[in-house]
């Protein structure tokens, strides 16, 4: 019997916004490529009522960039969170911290 892989479409790739203000120091050694990570709706946020902020585990490590946040502030607020597939694409300690983690985001089929 054939299992059948999910359909993935190309979303987005970005660098994490706000790396430096929130909890990716704390968990920064267990990041690694390919590491799946989860996106919630911040509404109270009072810089952008559209936030998204990026988490690992029970660790904040972010926001989507506001430039990037509309459609994925969509498919939150509809509750489409499970059909976005984020992972990271790419860490670099040596970079400036605006600039260290950039992840990849697939629509995916439910």
């Amino acid at each position: 019997m054939e299992t059948q892989k999910k359909h993935r479409e190309h979303l987005a790739n970005f660098h994490i916004a706000g790396l430096t203000y929130y909890e990716a120091t704390s968990c920064f050694k267990k990041l690694k490529i390919g590491t799946k990570l989860r996106m919630e709706l911040e509404e109270d946020n009072k810089y952008d009522p559209r936030a998204v902020a990026i988490y690992y585990k029970g660790f904040k490590l972010g926001f989507v960039p506001r430039t990037e946040n509309r459609f994925f502030y969509k498919l939150l607020k509809t509750n489409n969170h499970d059909i976005i597939d984020l992972h990271i694409q790419q860490i670099d300690p040596t970079e400036h911290p605006e600039q260290q983690i950039r992840v990849v985001a697939h629509l995916t089929e439910k």
